[in-house]
């Protein structure tokens, strides 16, 4: 698959200006008002489409809400659904297929204010940045927006991120071994440049998953959010209502979110939700 230069720009230009506007929700209150459009046009150096597209997802994904004739305000906090397993760690089928990665964009750059508290670092301590599309059997799947603490992993190359399994590489050649890792999922639809990306229709649905994983010494050491086709991927939820005996073990695979591999070395993996991945037809 070909990789349209000016479907990644206008992504990865988005992505910035979402990430910004993030910053300023995180930073405010429920019903607090953010900028203007053109005050944001105007701060962020870009298009007003620009803008009102990173604009429109927040909005539909329920984070902003727009009042006609009053501006952009933060909207109410959303009521969370946490699955757990009081047990054992939730264990997931294999998915099929074979996954593949192309990089959108790897570079260096210091944390800010909304990834350092998601990784606990320092604003201005450096995290690898990387965009990279995900393929199974050359069709692609997902955008992955990964920030990883550079600190822990410096000499991470993007053969790396291209080629096996990244966790699999932190492990064997960085010496740091994932453990532990927090997801949520939630729905949405794609953009135009997503949509170009995964080869779907504009407004098509979607899952976003965004991730906190940790390492056997319990620090934070990627964050993560991914946008996952919603016409080839389901979650079904498997829940415990009465007590067994014995629980069955199921093989470890591909976690919804996550590349597939065994990233930990045959360890228990627990995450807060539990999903299972199925391709469709």
């Amino acid at each position: 698959m070909e990789i349209d230069a000016a479907a990644s720009g206008a992504m990865l230009k988005r992505e910035r200006v979402r990430d910004a506007i993030l910053e300023l929700i995180e930073a405010r209150r429920p019903g607090d008002a953010i900028p203007s459009e053109r005050a944001l046009c105007s701060e962020l150096s870009v298009s007003r489409p620009t803008l009102r597209a990173a604009v429109d997802e927040l909005v539909i994904a329920g984070l902003l809400v727009r009042e006609h004739g009053r501006g952009m305000f933060v909207a109410a906090q959303k009521i969370t659904q946490e699955l757990i397993s009081d047990k054992t760690a939730f264990s997931l089928p294999q998915a099929g297929g074979v996954w593949t990665s192309r990089l959108l964009e790897f570079s260096t750059l210091p944390a800010g204010a909304r990834v350092s508290r998601k990784l606990r670092i320092s604003p201005a301590a450096e995290i690898l940045y990387v965009a990279r599309l995900r393929l199974v059997d050359g069709s692609p799947m997902a955008i992955e927006h990964l920030h990883i603490r550079a600190d822990l992993a410096p000499d991470l190359t993007s053969d790396e991120l291209e080629q096996g399994d990244l966790y699999e590489h932190l492990r064997d050649r960085h010496g740091v071994q994932v453990s532990e890792a927090v997801q949520s999922i939630e729905p949405t639809v794609v953009t135009r440049a997503e949509a170009d990306l995964l080869d779907v229709p504009e407004l098509s649905p979607a899952l976003l998953f965004e991730r906190l994983t940790t390492d056997a010494h319990g620090r934070a050491v990627e964050y993560v959010h991914s946008l996952y086709r919603g016409d080839r991927y389901r979650i079904v939820s498997r829940l415990a209502l009465s007590a067994r005996d014995k629980q069955p073990t199921a093989k470890e695979g591909h976690h919804p979110g996550i590349p597939p591999g065994d990233f930990t070395g045959g360890d228990p993996v627990t995450f807060s939700t539990q999903g299972v991945v199925q391709q469709g037809s």
